[in-house]
């Protein structure tokens, strides 16, 4: 019996270790399919508060991590594949074992979103990627297309142009939904070209098993042509990892968990915390405050109960 199980161990779910941890309630954090969240797949990060140098992603979440061990913090590999919610102590099936818990924190994140071609799918990892900082090193001197119009492809795009011979960016629509500073930041890049109102339609070559084109549209007009490229980096946004609770925890259309209070579910005793409920602001910074929340909710209830 634990007395506090968190789910995720990015920002959001290692906040809420360190401060469970060091109110002596020795939480439990199961690291998921995504050890580390989306943290761990950037390269530097110069928004977070205290690191005027900045500090790279995969490096803030061991520091993070090792925090939280040293007040206590137990964790776990794994993925929750089944939850019984229905009464507590709650249940969690941890890939074939079950573990109960008093109180739960959902730091579960979102997973990358995909252009759902088949020939997109046949080649992921080869080719096809959803992780620049990841898979950048493999394309120097190549040349590079990013699919997306948000500050993640703004962003993917500019890092890939220390490798890449060229880059483009391609959205499909007219505006884009990235921030100005990002943007201007894009538009400023010599080496980054904007391909407008356009989709990728296929990719080519699934015969070969390695990217080496792509057919693109324009949604305006309809015209499509193929154009050479070597890597394909889908940047369109993410899919909150809340299977698990549907049906019991209440989930907005798109998937993510939605907020009761502070943070609170609709169950009582489970809490949500970072990008598995957060849909507008998505930063470091807010998923740590998050996960701050979500424990000092776990922790006045558990006292509460005499726990």
């Amino acid at each position: 019996m634990h007395k506090v199980v968190i789910i995720g161990s990015g920002c959001a779910g290692n906040t809420a270790a360190i401060y469970t941890a060091r109110a002596g309630l020795d939480p439990l954090v199961i690291k998921g399919h995504e050890v580390g969240g989306q943290l761990s797949l950037t390269t530097e990060v110069e928004n977070f508060p205290g690191f005027p140098e900045g500090i790279n992603g995969p490096d803030l979440i061991e520091n993070m991590r090792r925090q939280a061990e040293r007040f206590g913090a137990f964790y776990r590999d794994g993925e929750v594949i089944e939850a019984d919610l229905s009464k507590r102590p709650f249940r969690l099936n941890l890939e074939g074992e079950w573990v109960e818990t008093r109180t739960l924190i959902v730091a579960s994140g979102a997973k990358a979103r995909w252009l759902d071609l088949p020939s997109e799918q046949r080649l992921i990892g080869h080719g096809v990627s959803s992780c620049a900082t990841c898979d950048g090193f493999f394309y120097r001197e190549k040349k590079i297309m990013v699919v997306g119009g948000g500050d993640s492809a703004m962003e993917e795009a500019n890092f890939l142009t220390r490798f890449g011979r060229e880059v483009a960016l391609v959205h499909r629509r007219e505006a884009f939904r990235a921030s100005k500073i990002m943007l201007e930041r894009a538009r400023a890049n010599p080496k980054i070209e904007f391909i407008m109102n356009t989709a990728v339609d296929e990719v080519f070559d699934v015969k070969q098993n390695i990217v080496t084109g792509v057919r693109l549209k324009n949604l305006a007009t309809g015209e499509t042509w193929e154009r050479e490229v070597d890597g394909l980096f889908v940047a369109i946004g993410h899919i909150p990892n809340t299977k698990v609770f549907k049906g019991q925890l209440d989930l907005d259309p798109d998937g993510y968990l939605l907020s009761h209070g502070g943070a609170r579910t609709n169950i009582r005793g489970v809490f949500h915390a970072g990008d598995v409920q957060d849909r507008v602001y998505r930063q470091a910074i807010t998923a740590a405050g998050a996960g701050c929340m979500a424990a000092i909710e776990a922790e006045r209830m558990l006292e509460a109960e005499g726990h």
